[in-house]
């Protein structure tokens, strides 16, 4: 099945680079380029692509709040283009639905690699990088009322590995942690995403916070 992609960055060289680098991959179509965050929720409505890659900083809309409208109104998952210095944004993206993040100097195969990888399901942050920023962002942050009754959903094991996953656990340490299989892990993990509506492992860390699951530093008391 071809992926088809969106690019949108307001510097016209690294679009096209982007687009010219992707539609030279087999199964890999790019469907619109964008200049701002307009043209791109545009392009997303338009071309229902399954990935858009959305630079953060952009005229007129910036990528957050385009991510935000994207991610609000289609299925497409959204990879954010960022900057050495621009790690503030980040944890906003996260919010509004980002699968992940990519540098814009990212070598050619890995940006291949992320588009197939995100297309396909998959979060653009290991676990260990979940944990780094998560932890960045809400040290010193004023951490919103938990919203507990979105967990009534959930069994207590998929809360246990809600948990888990909030910690930026990996599935074979999940496994370990609640002694079970690898396989059961993933069946825990889906079950909760489909449960509470969400699209990858990110957003289940920032709902591990937003319900008050897990802490800055750890689990909740």
């Amino acid at each position: 099945m071809t992926i088809r992609v969106v690019v949108a960055d307001d510097q016209e060289l690294v679009r096209a680079g982007f687009a010219m680098i992707l539609a030279a991959q087999p199964g890999i179509e790019v469907v619109a380029e964008s200049g701002d965050g307009f043209e791109a929720v545009g392009a997303a409505r338009a071309h229902r692509p399954d990935v858009v890659l959305l630079d953060i900083r952009m005229p007129g809309m910036d990528g957050i709040e385009a991510a935000r409208i994207i991610c609000a109104e289609t299925d497409c998952r959204v990879i954010m283009l960022t900057t050495f210095g621009q790690d503030g944004y980040l944890f906003d993206a996260l919010r509004a639905g980002a699968s992940g993040f990519l540098l814009k100097d990212v070598r050619r195969d890995d940006l291949v690699h992320a588009v197939r990888m995100v297309a396909a399901g998959d979060s653009l942050l290991a676990p260990s990088v979940t944990r780094t920023l998560i932890a960045a962002f809400t040290s010193g942050a004023v951490v919103p009322p938990p919203r507990t009754e979105r967990l009534d959903v959930l069994t207590a094991r998929e809360r246990e590995t809600l948990r888990l996953l909030g910690c930026g656990l990996s599935n074979a340490e999940i496994a370990v942690a609640l002694v079970v299989s690898e396989h059961t892990v993933k069946t825990h993990v889906s079950n909760v995403l489909t449960k509470l509506g969400l699209r990858d492992r990110v957003q289940a860390v920032i709902a591990a916070y937003e319900t008050g699951m897990v802490i800055p530093g750890g689990f909740a008391d």
